[in-house]
């Protein structure tokens, strides 16, 4: 490798960094991937990366904490050219700001780019109560690994609960995870190797996206309608790529609030079936849908279909419980490599998890959560209206909407600008795939949208801006 290959790699490293600091991904006193994982990320050198993060010690953008790593200084960088599109793998970490964003535990006065419900809104399930029952019932559980394939009586619990969407599947169809992020790096390993090709929702989940890259798997995006996928570009790119897998939310989509009409969920199965793809139905949000809405896992099984499934919303997202429902053989595997990864998932909140489906109430939760939605939704589009906004699709009930205000075409900006009043936005370029700049959308949470505050903010970014 010549010098000056070199050199072009750290002015990359280089440049990654900084402009992370100039979106915000980075914050002042945020600590830097360690050089290892830079490299893992950006397949880059250990010289390339020790280089680069000397320059821009020097520089005084960052700085050295012997024996905790490099820590962001707080000065401001110099301006970023954004002339050359973002590498995919750069993407990647910028993915990551929107999470750590959520997992902040005082956010401040405003939730809105929040991905979870409120908490009053889960009350109702009592997670102390039935954690305590599952800890004194199975004091085991507590210090061994759990089950191959997860806890039999929680895998019984979910099958009966996929029956209530129509989806026929028996104990043996399931495997319990980590929650959805770990399902869906589940059936990436398995299933895909660096440069295969696979469809994806756009706009989508993002954290999907970063988990494609970080395997350098190509993804063909699918733009997302009021009414489900583009189905002139699923078409398009199943005659012409040959997709293994199609990544998409039927129900109660995010970022768009959106569900998937029968009428393409029917043509979505027979288009994979003519051209053999699979399906990977994730139904993360399935509690805040219709109630009435039709999966694509009922229609014709697991042959070209994967059902993945989470509580993280509807329950808690700190017993990180989720479940992948597919063909017998694909399961059994699934589970395996779940194994040889992570050992097992957790056997107490399995417990839990099962102890809340077995009383019977979890129903009667999940009814609640749609009435919950619904009021929101119906506030939050009054607003929308009042401020002139424009919203993607106006669904009876979702936890989000996806709006973007008249005069505003950079949502990253309005972020910015809202995000030093202590207001969380959530904005769309996090969920494009085409790494498109700027981008005008944002997402919503419903629960948090009617607040005078903030459509105060609104106004006074329209008025610092000169938007119109």
């Amino acid at each position: 490798m010549s010098v000056r290959q070199k050199q072009t790699l750290t002015e990359r490293a280089i440049e990654i960094v900084r402009r992370q600091i100039a979106r915000g991904s980075l914050h002042k006193c945020d600590r830097l991937p360690s050089i290892r994982e830079f490299m893992a990320l950006h397949q880059m050198a250990k010289n390339t990366v020790l280089n680069a993060y000397g320059r821009l010690v020097k520089e005084g953008l960052i700085e050295s904490r012997h024996g905790a790593g490099f820590f962001v200084t707080g000065l401001a960088p110099q301006r970023i050219d954004n002339s050359d599109t973002p590498r995919e793998l750069d993407r990647a970490m910028d993915n990551i700001w929107l999470m750590r964003e959520q997992l902040v535990r005082n956010p401040g006065p405003s939730r809105l780019g929040e991905g979870f419900p409120p908490a009053h809104w889960l009350k109702e399930i009592a997670l102390e109560r039935h954690y305590r029952k599952a800890i004194s019932g199975g004091s085991l559980s507590a210090i061994r690994y759990g089950y191959h394939g997860g806890y039999p009586p929680l895998r019984e619990q979910l099958a009966q609960k996929l029956a209530d969407h129509e989806i026929d599947a028996s104990p043996d169809n399931i495997l319990t995870t980590s929650g959805v992020n770990s399902a869906l790096d589940l059936i990436i390993r398995f299933s895909l190797a660096p440069g295969d090709s696979v469809m994806i929702d756009d706009p989508g989940y993002y954290l999907l996206f970063g988990k494609l890259r970080l395997g350098n798997i190509r993804m063909l995006p699918v733009p997302r309608l009021a009414d489900g996928p583009d189905m002139d570009a699923v078409s398009r790119w199943a005659t012409q790529e040959r997709p293994k897998l199609f990544f998409t939310q039927s129900v109660s989509h995010n970022p768009t609030g959106s569900t998937t009409s029968p009428s393409k969920s029917e043509a979505l199965l027979s288009l994979a079936r003519k051209h053999n793809f699979t399906i990977v139905e994730n139904d993360a949000l399935a509690e805040f849908g219709p109630p009435e809405s039709r999966r694509i896992a009922s229609l014709g099984g697991f042959s070209h279909c994967i059902y993945v499934g989470s509580f993280s919303k509807s329950v808690s997202a700190g017993l990180r419980s989720g479940f992948i429902a597919c063909d017998r053989a694909l399961a059994e595997g699934l589970a395996d490599l779940n194994m040889l990864i992570n050992a097992s998932t957790s056997e107490i909140s399995e417990r839990t998890l099962a102890l809340i489906l077995e009383e019977g109430s979890f129903r009667r939760h999940a009814l609640h959560l749609v009435e919950h939605a619904t009021r929101a939704v119906k506030l939050s589009l009054a607003m929308f209206d009042e401020m002139g906004a424009e919203v993607f699709c106006r669904p009876e009930t979702s936890l989000y909407l996806w709006a973007r205000f008249p005069g505003i075409d950079d949502a990253d900006a309005l972020a910015r600008y809202m995000l030093e009043q202590n207001f969380v936005l959530a904005p769309g370029s996090i969920f494009s795939v085409a790494l498109r700049e700027p981008v005008a959308w944002s997402r919503f949470n419903v629960a948090y949208v009617d607040n005078p505050d903030f459509r105060r903010m609104i106004e006074g970014y329209r008025d610092q801006s000169g938007a119109a």
